[in-house]
């Protein structure tokens, strides 16, 4: 049994740095890079692609929102064909450092507001399916676990992409598989053995404990933690203890999916 643990990084930007890219990418699998329009900029992308190949971890693009005051987290009104547009833009740039480092990029994975559109909106979802075919039908699509997903895997199936299906142990999640709002208390989880036994479960068992009590399925082949998290570095070596004990091997996505 394998699965992958990713996380979003290179979301520093010029002086201002954002997570802990430095000390988490020698314990994931998959990076998730910041392409420049929520966080991010041209020296960052260099950076941490570098990173990421000394450590022969899987890059991957995370597109989002030109929203820099709001991280990428706020829904914008955009029009389908100018969503596509934006992400053939941002996985481009990334494709590029990806070329300079002789490394292949491997994953797409929107970010914040831009992937919880993809969750909700058809359109939004078969937006983004395009923009991936048209840059590299080869590239894996990361989209969310379970029932909510379907959607952008409806999408990706038309267009013969492969998906990869994501979970993350550190959010709380709501009895229809939909993750909780950021705003609300209780939506990021801190502790490291609440997430590692979420993350075992989500790897093994297939479902997630949702915050009424209730067990959502979810069939996951990714799991995320977020970089910006205080504690992400103390989270990702825990749930890799947590998956080793239980015989599952950590593996880039394309080998998981």
């Amino acid at each position: 049994m394998s699965i992958d643990l990713n996380c979003d990084m290179g979301e520093s930007f010029g002086s201002y740095r954002l997570g802990y890219d430095q000390e988490v990418m020698p314990h994931i699998t998959s990076a998730n890079i910041a392409c420049g329009w929520h966080a991010g900029d041209p020296m960052v992308m260099d950076r941490t692609v570098a990173l990421a190949v000394r450590h022969g971890v899987a890059v991957g693009a995370h597109p989002g929102y030109p929203d820099r005051m709001g991280f990428g987290r706020r829904r914008l009104d955009c029009h389908p064909e100018e969503i596509t547009n934006y992400v053939v833009y941002q996985v481009g740039a990334l494709q590029a450092f990806c070329q300079a480092h002789a490394v292949a990029l491997s994953h797409v994975k929107p970010h914040g507001g831009l992937y919880n559109r993809v969750v909700a909106d058809p359109a939004v979802a078969r937006a983004v399916a395009r923009a991936v075919a048209a840059v590299d039908p080869g590239l894996r699509w990361v989209v969310l676990a379970g029932r909510r997903g379907e959607a952008a895997v409806e999408a990706a199936r038309e267009l013969g992409l492969r998906v990869c299906r994501e979970a993350f142990p550190d959010r709380a999640y709501t009895p229809e598989g939909a993750l909780v709002p950021r705003h609300l208390p209780g939506a990021v989880i801190h502790d490291p053995d609440q997430v590692a036994q979420r993350a075992l479960m989500m790897a093994v068992e297939g479902q997630v404990i949702a915050d009424d009590g209730s067990r959502v399925p979810l069939a996951a082949d990714t799991l995320c933690v977020h970089g910006d998290n205080p504690g992400a570095v103390e989270l990702v070596q825990r749930i890799g203890q947590a998956l080793a004990g239980r015989g599952v091997e950590l593996r880039p996505m394309a080998a998981a999916a």
